[in-house]
């Protein structure tokens, strides 16, 4: 059935040929958002996007217009009419303080979403999971995509990515003409991002110079602090894959190396000093106690026990090949935080946080969106 809906939705054509198409993104104007609308946009295969956000941007790419939704009160499904394929990336990593404000727009949003699409009769679903979804798993081998994805439980962001991939489930099972793609990307970074990341993980505190080589002068070396990463552009690159190959299931996405203590010593020129686990999570505790930082210390606890992927599939059925190391996407974003790098975009923009950083303060730090 998949096959015929398919079909009949885009036409089948000659070897090497394919049918234009109208691509909807959701979440267009983030740090992988951004990413993908450019990929999308280099592709001569894809006519039109449709970019929908909370907050209209002042930023134009080429084939892209822009409509106001918040999924967590807003109906998707007007703007899903006609549309080839939804890429789904909406998503509050804030206030961490308030999880039911990121239940309702990052579960019930994306519940609504999926409802959308099959209203829409919508033939292509491409969702942004994540390496946070998995269950606790192995660092010393990696795992495929059958890895549980129960998440860890005391992380609201591990919760939520489980409980999307339970939905999704349900949705694949009821809607069997969709053709559906999760991609589970490890931590995604570019130089663009890198206020909009210091906003939302290292809060208003951290000054952009302190991440200079040689002024932090250690770096906590745990043997479980291992973690993979990859830059946004090639994740904008897998998603736009994810939306035009025949393609289905899940797709870890991840460059090499493995990111670890060591690496992050070398990048910053610090001394590498042994720390355990507890110690990590009570100094990440105390702070966020203290509103100095907005992101949980249960995100400490949630990456010491993320599983280290096994990306093969990714590279053999979907076609993805990075053009950066996991190195080079971290080593982008110290040089964007160092120089206060962002886009003209709301998520990414410096004005966001106002003048001296204002608005952070006056959100609570990690209290509001």
């Amino acid at each position: 059935m998949l096959a015929t809906r398919f079909d009949a939705r885009f036409g089948r054509q000659a070897a090497g040929q394919r049918t234009p198409m109208r691509v909807v993104v959701i979440g267009a104007t983030g740090n992988v958002g951004t990413s993908v609308v450019s990929a999308l946009a280099a592709d001569p295969g894809v006519t039109s996007i449709l970019g929908l956000a909370r907050r209209t941007p002042d930023w134009h790419p080429d084939k892209t217009t822009w409509r106001t939704l918040d999924v967590a009160t807003g109906d998707p499904a007007p703007h899903l009419e006609g549309a080839d394929a939804v890429v789904h990336l909406a998503w509050l990593f804030q206030p961490t303080r308030d999880p039911l404000t990121t239940w309702r727009a990052n579960v019930l949003g994306s519940l609504r979403v999926f409802a959308a699409v099959a209203k829409a009769r919508v033939p292509v679903l491409v969702y942004a999971s994540s390496v946070g979804a998995y269950s606790p798993g192995p660092k010393d081998r990696p795992v495929t995509e059958d890895w549980p994805t129960h998440g860890w439980p005391k992380a609201a962001y591990g919760r939520e990515k489980a409980y999307v991939e339970r939905a999704l489930d349900t949705f694949e099972r009821d809607n069997p003409g969709v053709r559906v793609v999760r991609l589970r990307p490890g931590f995604v970074f570019k130089r663009e991002s890198a206020t909009e990341q210091r906003r939302l993980f290292a809060g208003p505190f951290v000054p952009e110079r302190l991440v200079r080589p040689g002024l932090i002068p250690v770096v906590p070396d745990h043997p479980r602090l291992r973690l993979q990463a990859l830059h946004a552009d090639d994740m904008g690159q897998a998603y736009r894959l994810a939306v035009t190959k025949e393609v289905s299931g899940a797709f870890n996405v991840a460059a090499d190396p493995v990111i670890e203590p060591r690496t992050l010593a070398e990048l910053l020129g610090a001394r590498l000093v042994p720390v355990p686990g507890w110690m990590l999570h009570g100094a990440a505790a105390a702070a966020w106690r203290l509103h100095l930082v907005p992101a949980s210390p249960d995100l400490v606890d949630m990456v010491l026990n993320l599983p280290i992927m096994d990306t093969t599939r990714a590279h053999t059925e979907l076609g993805w090949t990075p053009a950066y190391t996991a190195v080079e996407a971290v080593q982008e974003l110290l040089e964007g935080m160092r120089s206060a790098e962002d886009m003209q975009t709301p998520p990414l923009s410096a004005r966001t946080s106002g003048p001296a950083r204002i608005r952070e303060f006056l959100t609570g730090v990690g209290r509001r969106p």
